[in-house]
Protein backbone atom coordinates (compact mmCIF):
# COMPACT_ATOMS: atom_id res chain seq x y z
CA UNK A 1 0.00 0.00 0.00
CA UNK A 2 2.77 2.44 0.88
CA UNK A 3 4.40 1.79 -2.52
CA UNK A 4 1.09 2.58 -4.27
CA UNK A 5 0.89 5.88 -2.40
CA UNK A 6 4.38 6.77 -3.59
CA UNK A 7 3.43 5.94 -7.19
CA UNK A 8 0.39 8.23 -6.99
CA UNK A 9 2.38 11.06 -5.39
CA UNK A 10 5.15 10.74 -7.98
CA UNK A 11 2.59 10.84 -10.79
CA UNK A 12 1.13 14.03 -9.30
CA UNK A 13 4.58 15.62 -8.96
CA UNK A 14 5.54 14.68 -12.53
CA UNK A 15 2.28 16.15 -13.85
CA UNK A 16 2.76 19.41 -11.94
CA UNK A 17 6.31 19.66 -13.32
CA UNK A 18 4.91 19.24 -16.84
CA UNK A 19 2.70 22.28 -16.21
CA UNK A 20 5.77 24.39 -15.44
CA UNK A 21 7.05 23.74 -18.96
CA UNK A 22 3.72 24.62 -20.62
CA UNK A 23 1.70 27.82 -21.07
CA UNK A 24 -0.04 27.13 -17.74
CA UNK A 25 1.44 30.23 -16.03
CA UNK A 26 0.59 32.54 -18.95
CA UNK A 27 -2.98 31.32 -19.09
CA UNK A 28 -3.42 31.67 -15.31
CA UNK A 29 -2.18 35.26 -15.53
CA UNK A 30 -4.62 36.00 -18.40
CA UNK A 31 -7.55 34.47 -16.50
CA UNK A 32 -6.63 36.40 -13.36
CA UNK A 33 -6.45 39.67 -15.31
CA UNK A 34 -9.86 39.03 -16.88
CA UNK A 35 -11.40 38.36 -13.46
CA UNK A 36 -9.77 41.49 -12.00
CA UNK A 37 -11.08 43.60 -14.90
CA UNK A 38 -14.56 42.11 -14.48
CA UNK A 39 -14.71 42.74 -10.74
CA UNK A 40 -13.26 46.27 -10.99
CA UNK A 41 -16.02 47.06 -13.49
CA UNK A 42 -18.69 45.96 -10.99
CA UNK A 43 -19.52 42.72 -12.78
CA UNK A 44 -19.78 39.15 -11.50
CA UNK A 45 -18.33 35.70 -12.07
CA UNK A 46 -20.69 32.77 -12.81
CA UNK A 47 -19.06 29.36 -12.36
CA UNK A 48 -20.38 25.86 -13.12
CA UNK A 49 -19.29 22.24 -13.29
CA UNK A 50 -20.59 18.70 -12.87
CA UNK A 51 -19.59 16.13 -10.23
CA UNK A 52 -16.12 16.88 -8.86
CA UNK A 53 -16.00 19.94 -11.09
CA UNK A 54 -19.20 21.17 -9.39
CA UNK A 55 -17.31 20.96 -6.10
CA UNK A 56 -14.47 22.93 -7.67
CA UNK A 57 -16.93 25.58 -8.92
CA UNK A 58 -18.44 25.87 -5.46
CA UNK A 59 -14.98 26.05 -3.88
CA UNK A 60 -13.95 28.79 -6.36
CA UNK A 61 -17.05 30.87 -5.63
CA UNK A 62 -16.58 30.39 -1.88
CA UNK A 63 -12.99 31.66 -2.02
CA UNK A 64 -14.11 34.69 -4.06
CA UNK A 65 -17.10 35.65 -1.92
CA UNK A 66 -15.55 34.75 1.42
CA UNK A 67 -11.83 35.25 1.37
CA UNK A 68 -8.74 33.37 0.32
CA UNK A 69 -5.73 34.74 2.24
CA UNK A 70 -6.53 38.40 2.86
CA UNK A 71 -9.23 40.23 4.79
CA UNK A 72 -11.23 42.13 2.18
CA UNK A 73 -14.70 42.88 0.90
CA UNK A 74 -16.56 40.10 -0.91
CA UNK A 75 -16.08 39.58 -4.63
CA UNK A 76 -19.20 38.92 -6.70
CA UNK A 77 -19.21 35.23 -7.68
CA UNK A 78 -21.74 32.40 -7.71
CA UNK A 79 -21.56 28.68 -8.42
CA UNK A 80 -24.55 27.84 -10.63
CA UNK A 81 -24.54 24.19 -9.55
CA UNK A 82 -25.48 24.85 -5.90
CA UNK A 83 -29.20 25.67 -6.02
CA UNK A 84 -30.93 22.28 -6.11
CA UNK A 85 -34.40 23.78 -6.53
CA UNK A 86 -33.35 25.73 -9.62
CA UNK A 87 -31.36 22.80 -11.06
CA UNK A 88 -34.17 20.27 -10.57
CA UNK A 89 -36.81 22.71 -11.84
CA UNK A 90 -34.86 23.39 -15.03
CA UNK A 91 -33.87 19.73 -15.40
CA UNK A 92 -37.50 18.63 -15.02
CA UNK A 93 -39.15 21.35 -17.10
CA UNK A 94 -36.49 21.58 -19.81
CA UNK A 95 -33.47 19.27 -19.66
CA UNK A 96 -30.34 18.71 -17.60
CA UNK A 97 -28.48 20.07 -20.62
CA UNK A 98 -30.07 23.47 -19.87
CA UNK A 99 -29.45 23.73 -16.08
CA UNK A 100 -26.60 26.24 -16.45
CA UNK A 101 -27.54 28.04 -19.67
CA UNK A 102 -30.97 28.92 -18.27
CA UNK A 103 -29.32 30.46 -15.21
CA UNK A 104 -26.86 32.37 -17.41
CA UNK A 105 -29.88 33.64 -19.37
CA UNK A 106 -31.53 34.81 -16.16
CA UNK A 107 -28.65 36.44 -14.27
CA UNK A 108 -25.78 36.91 -16.73
CA UNK A 109 -25.14 40.29 -18.33
CA UNK A 110 -22.62 41.95 -20.58
CA UNK A 111 -19.27 42.29 -18.82
CA UNK A 112 -19.79 39.26 -16.57
CA UNK A 113 -17.61 36.16 -16.87
CA UNK A 114 -18.81 32.59 -17.18
CA UNK A 115 -16.31 29.96 -16.04
CA UNK A 116 -17.09 26.39 -17.05
CA UNK A 117 -15.20 23.48 -15.52
CA UNK A 118 -15.18 20.20 -17.45
CA UNK A 119 -12.47 17.55 -17.26
CA UNK A 120 -13.64 16.03 -20.56
CA UNK A 121 -14.32 19.32 -22.32
CA UNK A 122 -17.54 17.81 -23.64
CA UNK A 123 -20.17 18.47 -20.95
CA UNK A 124 -23.32 19.45 -22.86
CA UNK A 125 -24.67 21.68 -20.09
CA UNK A 126 -21.37 23.60 -19.94
CA UNK A 127 -21.30 23.89 -23.75
CA UNK A 128 -24.83 25.34 -23.68
CA UNK A 129 -23.88 27.77 -20.90
CA UNK A 130 -20.86 28.99 -22.86
CA UNK A 131 -23.09 29.60 -25.88
CA UNK A 132 -25.63 31.50 -23.74
CA UNK A 133 -22.87 33.58 -22.13
CA UNK A 134 -21.43 34.53 -25.52
CA UNK A 135 -24.91 35.66 -26.66
CA UNK A 136 -24.96 38.01 -23.66
CA UNK A 137 -21.53 39.47 -24.43
CA UNK A 138 -19.99 37.72 -21.42
CA UNK A 139 -16.37 36.59 -21.38
CA UNK A 140 -16.14 32.77 -21.43
CA UNK A 141 -13.37 30.88 -19.67
CA UNK A 142 -13.10 27.10 -19.36
CA UNK A 143 -10.98 24.83 -17.19
CA UNK A 144 -10.63 21.68 -19.26
CA UNK A 145 -8.75 18.40 -19.39
CA UNK A 146 -7.31 15.96 -21.91
CA UNK A 147 -7.40 17.64 -25.36
CA UNK A 148 -9.96 20.29 -24.36
CA UNK A 149 -12.87 18.58 -26.12
CA UNK A 150 -15.61 20.59 -27.82
CA UNK A 151 -15.37 23.43 -25.32
CA UNK A 152 -11.85 24.30 -26.45
CA UNK A 153 -13.29 25.46 -29.77
CA UNK A 154 -16.06 27.68 -28.40
CA UNK A 155 -14.72 29.21 -25.19
CA UNK A 156 -12.69 32.40 -25.48
CA UNK A 157 -9.99 31.50 -22.94
CA UNK A 158 -9.08 27.96 -21.92
CA UNK A 159 -6.92 26.37 -19.27
CA UNK A 160 -6.35 22.88 -20.66
CA UNK A 161 -4.74 20.27 -18.44
CA UNK A 162 -3.40 17.66 -20.89
CA UNK A 163 -3.58 14.70 -18.50
CA UNK A 164 -5.66 11.58 -19.06
CA UNK A 165 -6.69 10.76 -15.49
CA UNK A 166 -9.61 12.81 -14.19
CA UNK A 167 -8.15 12.96 -10.66
CA UNK A 168 -4.89 14.50 -11.93
CA UNK A 169 -6.85 17.03 -14.03
CA UNK A 170 -8.91 18.03 -11.00
CA UNK A 171 -5.75 18.44 -8.89
CA UNK A 172 -4.37 20.85 -11.48
CA UNK A 173 -7.71 22.69 -11.64
CA UNK A 174 -7.75 23.26 -7.88
CA UNK A 175 -4.14 24.51 -8.01
CA UNK A 176 -5.26 26.92 -10.75
CA UNK A 177 -8.24 28.09 -8.69
CA UNK A 178 -6.07 28.77 -5.65
CA UNK A 179 -3.45 30.56 -7.76
CA UNK A 180 -6.08 32.75 -9.41
CA UNK A 181 -7.71 33.58 -6.08
CA UNK A 182 -4.36 34.64 -4.64
CA UNK A 183 -3.48 36.79 -7.67
CA UNK A 184 -6.91 38.42 -7.82
CA UNK A 185 -6.95 39.12 -4.10
CA UNK A 186 -3.48 40.70 -4.10
CA UNK A 187 -4.42 43.00 -6.98
CA UNK A 188 -7.88 43.93 -5.69
CA UNK A 189 -6.76 44.66 -2.11
CA UNK A 190 -3.95 47.09 -3.08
Amino acid sequence: MEHQVEIILNEHIQNMQLLRSSDYSKVLAKISNEIIRCLKNGNKILIAGNGGSASDAQHFAGEMVGRFLLERSAFSAIALNTDTSVITCIGNDYSFDEVFSRQVDGIGKSGDIFIGISTSGNSKNIINAVESAKMRDMKTICFLGKDGGKLKKISQLNLIIPFEKTARIQEAHILAIHTICELVEKEMVK
